[in-house]
């Protein structure tokens, strides 16, 4: 190879320097990046609390004070930080994606900055067509101010002031609106998003004459008594989030550098709702969206915090999910347990009123926490036959602790195991079912047992083998009714007396029916894999009570046709009592029995077997 080849292949592998178009830049920031426009004051409040906290880092005395002036379409905003030399505006205003706080050795102070993705003065572009800043530095006192003045189309000037057009270090941005984008720059509007994104800022922060920030934050502001506090929190609730709360929680967690409060809801929320939280990064507002910061189970408080230690995402409206955000989540999950375990020590009637509203959310915590779970059980309130009872309350009353896992078995089985004398808790809502298992971890000794159909049909008195057999014929009839249905019939004795039939079924026996249907309709491939699956568990069962007087009279029938209609309205009614949900083939039957004991009422004539 030749030099000339040489020289040329060389020249072909030299690095280019990639083009950016700011407008579709702009465009991008505005559509993907950022939320809303009003993230451009944002920015604006950030690089001058950051300018600010630079200087005073080596002028610990320097002022620090934040200007802003809207009027007509443009907006001012003054500050007294560090400053800028001519040098620092073409390396850092003109460079996209670069930082100041990587400059100068201030990287390893980069926590004092709110700051950190060097976007900055870009994101203005979403409002403005126009952007001047006039800076002077303050680590070079001798150096001229200097202007850089930037539009939308991505080109600048730069050029040097006399000394009087800055008298004194620190920045000056001028916006000119963009076409539509006026509202943005209105006083108004300026003086809206300012409050709310620098009310906890540590500076004196101005919208002319107005001062935006309101310190010390609400939750660390002396008051006379707890009382007062209370009072004086709950305001800052409904002013912030639109309701009164419940109650108040602190979150002082210094080692996680947080500090804040929760407000516990007035009224119940879906777990499935996730919860929006208020968080404050150094003051300024990061987002009133934040929906990882607290664990899953605490969705029935609401927070307001401030924070210097989680770090933001590049658009700086959410939460960057690491370790610290997970211990942080974890510290104030715990804060959140602590005050629970606390009201349940010193202030049972704040807690009752509490779980009579958000029983769920402990619920949900107390699955996962044996302690939580422990402290609780005198608490956390339950369906049961006995009434709402807590399980410590119930366990003491019952030698076995009963439950079913649905509702549904739960109102089949209630009036009867009741009257039988067996204890049942509903276990069918949500978390029940989980914690009614998990009470031997916390109280030894106790006896859980899941009830199902065969217990109950066990605790019903069984009738006497001489009257079981004198109505062998009606049992017979009755059963070839319901056989199609995947229903057994059964004779017992229990109480109370009015109830003349109970349907008994189980989860296994209703996935059995469901497959055996499913087979049915199925073709014959399917059918045979379906086929298959046939398991052995026992059937749905109707179980009659020989005590009941209606029962008594419909045995003595000999007509068979009037068994069958007879033992499909018992069939029916026993459903609707245990409000079940009914198949098709349940609602016909209904209609056919209904149908049928009104065919029978008008024409039945005199002598003949009836029901009265």
């Amino acid at each position: 190879m030749d030099s000339q080849t040489s020289q040329s292949a060389q020249a072909s592998q030299s690095p280019h320097t990639f083009q950016v178009d700011l407008r579709g830049l702009v465009d991008l920031l505005s559509h993907h990046l950022y939320s809303s426009p009003k993230v451009y004051l944002r920015e604006l409040l950030q690089n001058a609390v950051d300018a600010i906290t630079a200087r005073r880092a080596e002028q610990p005395d320097a002022p620090a004070a934040v200007r802003l002036y809207a009027e007509g379409g443009t907006l001012r905003v003054e500050d007294s930080g560090i400053g800028l030399t001519e040098s620092d505006v073409h390396s850092l205003l003109a460079t996209i994606g670069r930082s100041s706080k990587r400059e100068d050795g201030l990287q390893a102070a980069r926590s004092d900055f709110l700051g950190q993705f060097g976007i900055g003065l870009l994101a203005c572009f979403v409002v403005a067509e126009r952007i001047r800043v006039v800076s002077r530095s303050a680590r070079t006192p001798d150096a001229a101010p200097v202007e850089w003045t930037a539009t939308d189309d991505g080109s600048y000037t730069v050029r040097t002031l006399p000394h009087e057009a800055r008298p004194e270090p620190g920045t000056t941005v001028h916006l000119v609106a963009r076409a539509g984008a006026g509202e943005w720059l209105t006083e108004e509007r300026v003086r809206s998003l300012a409050r709310d994104f620098g009310s906890l800022l540590p500076y004196d922060v101005r919208v002319g004459d107005e001062a935006i920030a309101e310190l010390p934050a609400p939750w660390d502001r002396a008051h006379p008594s707890p009382a007062t506090r209370r009072v004086a929190l709950a305001r800052h609730c409904h002013d912030l989030f639109g309701f009164t709360p419940l109650d108040t929680i602190d979150l002082n967690v210094p080692l996680a550098g947080v500090r804040g409060v929760a407000y516990v809801l007035p009224s119940a929320v879906s777990p499935a709702q996730r919860a929006s939280h208020r968080v404050h990064l150094k003051g300024m507002l990061l987002t009133e969206r934040a929906e990882q910061l607290l664990p899953d189970w605490a969705f029935f408080v609401r927070c307001v915090l401030d924070t210097d230690s989680l770090r933001p995402t590049a658009s700086r409206e959410s939460l960057y999910e690491d370790e610290t955000l997970a211990a942080v989540r974890e510290a104030l999950g715990e804060r959140i347990r602590s005050w629970l375990t606390g009201l349940a020590a010193g202030d049972p009637e704040r807690l009752a009123a509490f779980l009579s509203v958000h029983h769920l959310g402990v619920k949900s915590l107390a699955r996962h926490d044996n302690e939580m779970l422990r402290t609780m059980l005198p608490w956390l309130p339950f369906e049961t036959t006995d009434g709402r009872l807590s399980l410590e309350e119930f366990a003491l009353r019952h030698p076995v602790v009963h439950f079913t896992r649905t509702v549904e078995e739960y109102r089949q089985v209630a009036p009867i195991a009741s009257a039988q004398g067996i204890g049942v808790i509903n276990g069918g809502y949500t978390y029940d079912s989980e914690l009614v298992e998990a009470l031997p971890s916390v109280r030894p000794g106790t006896v859980v047992s899941e009830l199902d159909a065969d217990t109950v049909t066990a605790h019903l008195d069984a009738v006497d083998p001489a009257e079981e057999l004198a109505l062998s014929g009606f049992l017979m009839a009755a059963r070839a009714k319901l056989d199609p249905l995947g229903c057994d019939v059964v004779l017992r004795a229990f109480h109370p007396l009015s109830v003349p039939a109970l349907h008994l079924d189980d989860r296994a026996a209703r996935h059995e029916q469901a497959r055996a249907e499913a087979e049915e309709q199925a073709d014959d491939l399917w059918a045979g894999i379906l086929g298959s699956l046939r398991g052995s568990a026992p059937r749905a069962r109707l179980v009659l009570n020989h005590l009941n007087p209606l029962i008594r009279r419909i045995s003595s029938l000999r007509d068979p046709e009037l068994i069958g209609t007879a033992t499909e309205s018992l069939y029916g009614q026993a459903l609707l009592m245990a409000q079940r949900p009914l198949r098709p083939a349940d609602s016909a039957l209904l209609n056919r029995a209904f149908i049928g004991l009104l065919e029978w009422a008008t024409h039945t004539e005199p002598g003949k077997d009836d029901l009265r």
